[in-house]
């Protein structure tokens, strides 16, 4: 990390400076040739030409471009990064603006209207780093250059897109290669008009963005939905004063039923509502994925008769004695079961649980969604009190995400080290076996979670497929963050 003394600013169209702070693009338009080592804070500005901004930007590009020029309807205005120039280049033949346009931001026919201005067209490549803080600054109406209320000391700490990115789109615009995903390209711009007021948009808008390297520093969280009812299961379970006030018995007891069937079918579970507990009911009736029946008991402990209670309705609802005995059966509630419901519990072959230890279940599924299996959870509902088996249950899950996590960040490190676009099983075998990983893997094994990551369910990794294990190649696409 080294310090930046910036004084100055560089003046740039608005829809510029969001490209380059969005990694939308490395390259800008300026009036001199610059040389590498020059850097400026991004001051956003006017459009200077003839040409609308529909004419001006790509179609791809125009949502953020028009945005970006809304925003320049005040007297103040907001610096956010700064840049390096790395290169300049010189342009002055209508083919390679065509070819510069497919790798930007502009249209060629904007690019081909400043070259019948001028002799040459100066492009710029410009490594672009983020400000701890925004800078807010009056705004200035003329000048390529704008000097700064104050003199700031930054850092490259914070660069918008990663060295290896970077090096790759500079590779691409020297050498004016066609880009490589142009169909996502337009996908994502056609997401950027949904984003604002669908997260699943928002969501895929983002992990296009960074696939195609677009945003690198920090990997994309799932965008998801309010889930604050989650931190509610115990405090319900338990009848906290906080959430007891002026309730009585019965309503508490509801609200407990309510939040356990949501948790339930937050996890997978069909939910029969046809059989909502209330007085001489059954509180839980699951048909799918397999049968499951069960009792909420809200309060400090868990009734000596709740084992019974739900035999005798579990086979007064179902009115099949072979359906009940192959269903799970289930208790939630609080507190240390007593010896007698413990007995009558493994004798009828029912799992009690505490609202704590369904809450980490339902929070598990909330951060890593569709992580719990429900038939691998079945194997730990065992008869009596099983909050230490479910534990185990959770604790195993979060030991294969970890796995998969430093998998993929081992995927990912080979790809800046080696420079190569894919990789093969044994070359990752071999970099995983010296990093310390979580758990140790046999090539095959580490083969299988690959080709689970590279599924185009979970997206976190591409794979081409080989004539055999062998011969198959790997590549990244998106982290699987940990939550802490």
């Amino acid at each position: 990390m080294s310090l930046v003394n910036l004084d100055r600013a560089i003046r740039l169209p608005a829809p510029d400076v969001t490209g380059l702070i969005q990694g939308r693009t490395i390259a800008a338009l300026v009036w001199r040739m610059f040389n590498p080592g020059e850097q400026y804070a991004l001051y956003p500005g006017i459009i200077s030409g003839d040409l609308p901004c529909d004419r001006f930007y790509r179609s791809s590009f125009l949502p953020l471009a028009q945005k970006a020029l809304e925003r320049l309807n005040s007297d103040k205005v907001l610096i956010k990064a700064w840049a390096r120039c790395e290169l300049c280049q010189i342009l002055n033949n209508s083919e390679s603006l065509e070819a510069l346009s497919r790798l930007t931001i502009w249209q060629t026919e904007a690019l081909q209207q400043i070259l019948q201005q001028r002799p040459f067209i100066f492009v710029a490549y410009l490594r672009v780093y983020l400000l701890p803080q925004p800078l807010e600054m009056p705004v200035h109406p003329s000048g390529n250059f704008v000097s700064l209320p104050k003199s700031l000391t930054v850092t490259d700490s914070t660069p918008v897109l990663s060295d290896n990115i970077f090096a790759k789109r500079r590779q691409k615009l020297e050498k004016l290669e066609p880009p490589e995903h142009p169909e996502l390209e337009e996908l994502q711009s056609a997401l950027v008009h949904l984003s604002t007021t669908n997260p699943k948009a928002q969501q895929l808008e983002a992990e296009i963005k960074m696939f195609l390297g677009g945003s690198s520093d920090k990997p994309v969280k799932p965008i998801k939905r309010d889930l604050s009812w989650i931190n509610t299961i115990a405090a319900l379970g338990n009848r906290t004063k906080e959430l007891d006030k002026d309730k009585s018995n019965y309503q508490a007891g509801t609200d407990f039923e309510i939040v356990v069937r949501d948790s339930l079918e937050f996890l997978g579970f069909t939910i029969d509502y046809a059989h909502k507990g209330g007085a001489g009911g059954l509180d839980l009736l699951c048909s799918k994925p397999y049968p499951l029946v069960g009792e909420c008991k809200a309060g400090k402990k868990i009734p000596n008769d709740t084992a019974v209670q739900l035999l005798n309705l579990g086979t007064l609802r179902l009115k099949d004695k072979e359906i009940l005995a192959k269903a799970t059966k289930l208790i939630i509630g609080p507190g240390i079961p007593t010896p007698q419901l413990m007995d009558a519990a493994k004798v009828h072959g029912m799992a009690i649980m505490n609202p704590e230890t369904l809450e980490k279940l339902v929070k598990l599924q909330s951060n890593y969604p569709n992580s719990v299996d429900l038939f691998k959870l079945k194997e730990y509902l065992k008869p009596g009190q099983s909050d230490d088996e479910v534990a185990k249950y959770i604790e195993q899950v979060e030991q294969e995400i970890k796995v998969r996590s430093h998998v993929l960040s081992i995927l990912k490190k080979y790809h800046e080290n080696s420079g190569s676009e894919r990789a093969s099983v044994d070359a990752l075998s071999g970099a995983y076996s010296m990093s310390n990983p979580p758990k140790k893997l046999s090539r095959e094994e580490l083969h299988e979670i690959l080709v689970e990551l590279s599924s185009p369910l979970t997206g976190y990794a591409g794979r081409i497929k080989g004539d055999n294990s062998q011969s198959d190649r790997f590549y990244f696409l998106r982290d699987l963050s940990l939550d802490d």
